[in-house]
């Protein structure tokens, strides 16, 4: 842990220095390159020997694609309870996404033309779903779903091969129960480049969802502009504002939920109103880590990964969250505290209010999407809403009533920027 204080002269040089950034190391970004260039050459044949190499697990083209069947028998396994929970968080995300939904519209403008917009779902979506140490089913919800909701007509999803090349369980269910039945048993860079080159077997898409190692994010990185994607998420974030009402264990809890998430290079913050709270926490921290099942990943976060900030008012706990553009910010303060939080801070992922809102809520059940933006890109981008999987045209329409009235602007214009071209293909419309 690394404890350092508002007050200080260099305090936004120390926190950038921890939250780091999208840079990927020189072994990452050309190991990453030399796959996709060998799918993008070889196509299917690429793919096999990449698996190969990597997962341990031969594959053929015809057995790239999860059965349907499969899925369906995975979905039908599931107790009563499991799939009752996997149902309501489905409804709960949809209803929330629906909200989000944008409309096309028309209307007049002033010169008595028609403009509006029209609003499309893309063609075709690719979903990246982590399937090793944690099978990520919640993610199946948060991509699949807005997906359909748009409207999406075309959706592939790549999840890692395990072991004989079988598919975790828990994914193929949920898989069924959210209505995606074009599955591929390909993980890592290869599945980056599977959806965005396309191959003879798996036809590309043009955007592609969903987190992963710094191996897919690397791979989003590479063939940006090949197809869209949805964020560059980097490894899971938290900040904690909490004054001296905050329970210690439930922040230690909450602290070692984003710890453990398998990467080991994830990022902890406590921003501290009370001065004694730190020390608290870490007592806690050494009663409950020992107990879980990541021990080591998450000792390796709170050794290299977990920073303290003491702060003497809740304004100065609020720029220090401004600064850091969390993907998760919890507020463990008094309510009246929490209440102001979302007007002050306008960069986090995701926010959490209150001593009884953990992010987990927000991971699995609550409806908001659990895809956020992480190491400062909060700044500058939102986590995933059911327009990123829309597209949007503008639509114009001058009658021959209408178009003089635009003839003063097109021309000052067309002389400003010395495009004669541009004033003329109006004028000519003019002309008796």
């Amino acid at each position: 842990m690394k404890r350092i204080s508002f007050l200080q002269p260099n305090l936004h040089t120390a926190l950038r220095n921890f939250c780091g950034g999208h840079t990927a190391s020189s072994r990452v970004a050309e190991g990453v390159a030399s796959i996709l260039a060998d799918i993008r050459a070889k196509g299917d044949e690429g793919i096999i020997e990449h698996v190969a190499r990597i997962d341990k697990v031969e594959l053929s083209p015809d057995t790239f694609r999860v059965e349907e069947a499969e899925m369906a028998e995975a979905a039908a396994s599931l107790d009563a309870q499991t799939r009752a929970a996997i149902l309501e968080a489905i409804e709960n995300v949809r209803a929330f996404h629906a909200k989000g939904l944008p409309k096309s519209w028309e209307g007049a403008n002033p010169h008595g033309a028609t403009v509006g917009e029209r609003f499309y779902p893309i063609d075709r979506v690719g979903l990246y779903i982590p399937g090793g140490n944690a099978p990520l089913v919640s993610t199946i919800v948060m991509t699949a779903v807005p997906a359909k909701l748009a409207g999406v007509p075309s959706i592939a999803a790549c999840t890692p091969p395990g072991p004989g090349g079988k598919v975790n369980k828990g994914l193929l269910a949920a898989f069924a129960l959210c209505g995606v039945t074009e599955v591929y048993r390909i993980g890592g860079p290869m599945a980056i480049g599977a959806l965005a080159y396309g191959t003879a077997t798996i036809e590309p898409v043009n955007k592609i969802f969903g987190p992963g190692n710094a191996y897919v994010a690397e791979a989003k990185r590479q063939v940006i502009g090949t197809v869209g994607i949805d964020i560059l998420a980097g490894p899971s974030e938290v900040l904690i504002v909490a004054d001296s009402s905050a329970n210690p264990a439930w922040v230690a809890a909450d602290l070692i939920a984003q710890a453990e998430h398998g990467s080991g290079f994830e990022k902890v913050v406590l921003v501290s109103l009370d001065p004694s709270l730190p020390e608290k926490v870490a007592g806690e921290l050494a009663a409950q880590v020992p107990l879980r099942k990541h021990k080591s990943i998450i000792e390796k976060v709170l050794r290299e990964g977990y920073l303290v900030v003491d702060c003497d008012t809740f304004e100065d706990a609020c720029a220090v969250a401004n600064f850091v553009a969390p993907e998760h910010l919890e507020v463990h303060t008094a309510d009246d505290l929490a209440r102001r939080l979302p007007d002050l801070v306008h960069t986090a992922g995701a926010i959490f209010l209150g001593h009884f809102t953990p992010t987990v809520l927000g991971d699995f059940a609550a409806g908001p999407n659990h895809t956020l933006p992480t190491l400062r890109t909060g700044r500058y981008c939102s986590g995933l809403q059911i327009v990123d999987f829309l597209r949007r045209s503008s639509v114009t329409h001058y009658t021959q009533a209408a178009l003089p009235n635009a003839a003063d602007i097109v021309r000052t214009f067309a002389r400003l920027e010395q495009l004669d071209g541009h004033g003329e293909c109006l004028e000519i419309r003019l002309k008796k």
